[in-house]
């Protein structure tokens, strides 16, 4: 498949993304990849956060559509491996291209070693999946750049029959350019109107914001529409870093630590303005009240309408619809100013380190302290997740990397391994569990040979924690959670990346100092007391 150039999908020298560890051979073919299939698919699932680090975006600043990033797995195995991290695509609306190879068309339906039907297996985990034909290499490249960056972003798979890379391509077109994504146009003036009325008779409306919100570059209009109609604002997990936690309507993030206290302020809503809300991260049903919703989107709204009947769908260019909601008179707000900062204040209060304590929060204030007010941190998934979504300060879009959609355990590696392959120059933290560690350990294998100067943090509290707190809270016997039944000792090294080991908030700052002054990759293993995750996460919605 050397003959077919894709240069222009990645805006690289490569058809593999530059995120993607080199293989050692020649990167201009398409069966280079050899390694783990899931891990290169977790790699990629972050593909829409991994192209705003890299600056690979077409110039449209209304509403910017990223190019798809590419994932390859061989036949058979590589491509059930690849599923995982296709799915997390798919749920975390992050552009992919994936690529597998398949029997050639005359063993279709044949039984074959390592075979199975890969088109029925991604179909449900994909936008789009086809099989590549030297008739139309072009066509099908093309279609599938458009496919997976327009709204919703998402994987295509395209499947690679194991004969075709002896044949000769045939082109028709300009393979692999990308033409530039149609923006979604501006929402039906009627649509506008009513929106800009209800809007106006509302007293206590709440700005909910999501990930569509970060893709349409929304933030300083939802900045200035909460400062102008003195309206709180409230985030999706994924929404992170749209708006600043010291902003003063600022409310917090839904569904994670202390999410009775954001309720305090969206009960009392009148009206709810979604903006790019993707329920793919939580559902409306499980946080909203009863009241009108506003859904400033590129989709309608997936909501109970049995339920919630007062539902204006308002599809159409985010920015667009933001704009005219920035250009009405100032609102005759009912909100509090002052109680809704003090409610700010006893959250992050609360989610601050007891004095002497050495918990999860003592060891991601202490992290937050010394990592770089620019610098990424990606984290994985588990009963640590909760915490940061609602503690960890994020300056900006893309610099707290998670997964919501999907909330695959095993993300937090491969996501800070591409971090540092996108920006090198950055300083990068992974915090991850020790039961999700396990999951990903051979990657560090990646990061010494690559020689990544990433600060993997373990928080090793010996249990699945989320799984363990799910099970008490339903009045369940707590079961298979613990990891080890005795402590299990501390390695020198880990695939060769030194581990640092720290019992006490003094010992673990002094850990995190040497990391980050080391040129390659450094674990430190955090020996945690889990007990203050109970109070903290799992908390109510309503």
């Amino acid at each position: 498949m050397g003959s077919i150039e894709v240069t222009p999908l990645l805006m690289h020298d490569s058809p593999v993304s530059p995120c993607l560890p080199d293989s050692g051979d020649d990167s201009r073919k398409f069966s280079i990849i050899h390694k783990p299939a899931l891990f290169i698919a977790q790699l990629f699932h972050f593909g829409e956060d991994c192209g705003q680090l890299l600056g690979i975006q077409l110039a449209e600043p209304e509403f910017i559509q990223l190019v798809a990033n590419v994932c390859y797995g061989t036949v058979g195995p590589g491509a059930t491996n690849l599923s995982t991290g296709v799915v997390g695509a798919l749920l975390d609306r992050s552009p992919m291209i994936v690529l597998s190879s398949e029997p050639p068309e005359k063993m279709i339906g044949r039984t074959v070693q390592m075979a199975i039907d890969q088109q029925a297996m991604f179909y449900p985990l994909t936008k789009w999946t086809t099989r590549l034909t030297v008739e139309r290499v072009d066509q099908i490249i093309d279609q599938a750049l458009r496919i997976a960056t327009a709204e919703v972003p998402g994987p295509v798979h395209i499947g690679l029959p194991e004969d075709i890379g002896s044949l000769e391509a045939i082109f028709c077109g300009p393979a692999g350019i990308m033409l530039p994504t149609a923006l979604p146009p501006t929402a039906d003036e009627a649509l506008l109107v009513t929106m800009e009325e209800v809007f106006r008779h509302s007293r206590r409306p709440v700005l909910a914001v999501g990930l569509s919100a970060v893709r349409s570059k929304s933030g300083g209009l939802i900045a200035r529409i909460a400062e102008k109609h003195r309206v709180p604002v409230i985030l999706t997990p994924m929404a992170k870093g749209i708006i600043s936690e010291d902003h003063p309507w600022y409310t917090g993030v839904l569904f994670h630590a202390l999410s009775d206290m954001v309720a305090d302020t969206h009960r009392n809503a009148d009206l709810v303005v979604a903006v790019g809300y993707d329920p793919v991260e939580f559902n409306f049903e499980d946080w909203m009240p009863k009241v009108p919703l506003l859904n400033l989107n590129t989709t309608e709204a997936d909501i109970d309408r049995s339920i919630y009947r007062y539902v204006h769908d308002i599809v159409g260019n985010i920015p667009d619809s933001l704009s005219r909601l920035a250009e009405l008179p100032a609102l005759e707000s009912e909100w509090d100013a002052q109680a809704l900062a003090e409610r700010r204040r006893k959250m992050f209060e609360e989610l601050a380190p007891p004095p002497g304590s050495f918990g999860p929060r003592a060891a991601l204030a202490i992290l937050r302290e010394l990592l770089p007010v620019d610098g990424i941190m990606a984290c994985d998934v588990g009963a640590h997740t909760h915490l940061i979504g609602q503690a960890w300060r994020t300056p900006a879009p893309g610099l707290q990397l998670m997964t919501n959609g999907c909330s695959s355990m095993g993300f937090g590696i491969p996501a800070a391994i591409a971090a540092k392959l996108c920006r090198p120059d950055t300083k990068v933290a992974c915090v991850t569990g020790d039961g999700s560690f396990l999951m990903m350990a051979g990657e560090m294998a990646v990061a010494r040979r690559r020689k990544l100067a990433i600060v993997f943090v373990v928080l090793a509290d010996q249990n699945l924690e989320l799984i363990r707190l799910k099970q008490s809270r339903k009045g369940f016997p707590v079961y298979s959670t613990i990891l080890h039944d005795e402590e299990c000792p501390t390695a020198n090294y880990v695939f060769g990346v030194p581990v640092i080991r720290a019992d006490d908030a003094a010992h673990y700052r002094a850990a995190l100092e040497k990391a980050f002054a080391y040129e390659g990759p450094v674990i430190v293993e955090a020996h945690i007391d889990p007990s203050e995750y109970d109070t903290l996460i799992l908390r109510r919605h309503k």
